[in-house]
């Protein structure tokens, strides 16, 4: 993940002109499609331009306390050896030069406004540094007692031109692992997915991994970041569709007490827990969330819950820190609102194409897990 200076840092070699063409191309293709990008760089272009504007006041006065001290200088000269036959110096008139007079006129006349100046321009840096800061923690939801479960995993080294090269298409993705990595799942059988918008975040590239090690390229298509939702698509020419899935979406509410479960990868491996609906809200009350009692991990977010009968009616969020087994998962009402949005927004002809039936209805945990597994997948995190 790149960090403010890494950002200030190729914003910087734009600038000068030092990068070369495909990732001066890259990168002014990603500020052009990436709203979040432009500001930050909109953010750099100010503190910037107000360093510029102090540094040429620093200057200025610098060249002007250079001027003075050897006109200081030239006058001791000329005073030293001025004296009376009587060995006592002379108060002796001093002839200065016109250019002299103009350039002590304007030192005398402007040194006060240049030392507020060179005053505000600093200040003018840490107030807009500090605004950044202040701003961009005012658009972060309050997660005080509250984590996410995306699973840091380790960092890929790659050169920049390997990078650039990655993002343009022109280089397969590496099958390393990515930085960050959690749980999606089926939405569609032709190739939409369901995670958490936290697992996603900040990602250049999405790889889906399924159990049996197969790998497609993904694209985020839209977020719901208030809810924690992101809704994905394979753009693999390879890919040719999930096949029936085996689940159905719940429209209304669980019931306080259902007992739940879920599938995820907070590791390598296809992990189950399961538990009960603990409160029809999540963390401080919010009415998107379930709460469930069950212990979930880093990696587990994005993944599906489900009850008994298997009815998708969640999806897995976060963990209360302070609180043994008390998770949080968004309400599957929320992801269906969102879906149904998409599709009138997109016309009748485009609207997802939602599994009707409900195959797991009736069979037995093991039965219904060996249906859903080849339906959940690992999210793995480019940035």
């Amino acid at each position: 993940m790149m960090t403010e200076a890494d950002y200030y840092a190729l914003f910087d070699a734009y600038r000068q002109g030092e990068l070369d063409t495909p990732a001066r191309q890259n990168l002014e293709r990603r500020l052009a499609a990436d709203p979040a990008l432009a500001q930050r760089f909109a953010e750099f272009e100010d503190v910037s331009s107000t360093l510029r504007g102090y540094g040429q006041r620093l200057s200025t006065r610098r060249k002007l306390r250079a001027i003075q001290a050897e006109i200081d200088a030239e006058q001791a000269v000329k005073l030293e050896g001025e004296t009376l036959q009587t060995g006592h110096p002379t108060m002796p008139t001093v002839h200065i030069s016109r250019t002299e007079q103009k350039l002590r006129e304007f030192w005398r006349g402007h040194r006060a406004t240049m030392m507020v100046a060179a005053s505000v321009a600093v200040m003018a840096v840490f107030t807009t540094l500090l605004g950044i800061e202040w701003w961009r923690a005012s658009q972060k939801p309050s997660l005080y007692g509250y984590t996410v479960l995306r699973r840091e995993v380790e960092r890929i080294k790659r050169k920049q031109r390997a990078m650039t090269l990655a993002l343009q298409g022109q280089e397969e993705l590496p099958v390393k692992d990515g930085k960050f990595s959690g749980t999606g799942f089926a939405l569609t059988a032709d190739g939409y997915l369901v995670t958490s918008y936290h697992v996603i975040q900040g990602a250049d590239s999405l790889l889906i991994e399924g159990r049996d090690k197969q790998r497609f390229r993904a694209e985020p298509v839209f977020s719901d970041v208030a809810h924690d939702l992101a809704i994905l698509r394979i753009k693999d020419k390879d890919f040719n569709g999930f096949g029936r899935l085996p689940y159905s979406f719940k429209r209304g509410t669980a019931d306080l007490g259902e007992k739940v479960y879920t599938i995820g990868y907070p590791r390598e491996d296809l992990v189950f827990n399961d538990g009960s609906l603990s409160a029809r809200s999540g963390f401080e009350g919010d009415s998107a969330f379930y709460q469930i009692s069950i212990p979930v991990n880093p990696g587990n977010s994005g993944g599906p819950l489900l009850d008994d009968r298997g009815n998708l009616i969640g999806v897995i969020s976060g963990r209360q820190m302070d609180v043994q087994s008390a998770a949080f998962a968004t309400k599957s009402s929320y992801l269906m609102h969102l879906v149904d949005s998409l599709s009138a927004a997109a016309g009748s002809g485009q609207s997802y194409s939602m599994p009707r039936g409900n195959q797991l209805a009736g069979n037995s945990r093991p039965q219904q897990i060996r249906k859903l597994r080849d339906y959940v997948f690992v999210v793995k995190v480019y940035e």
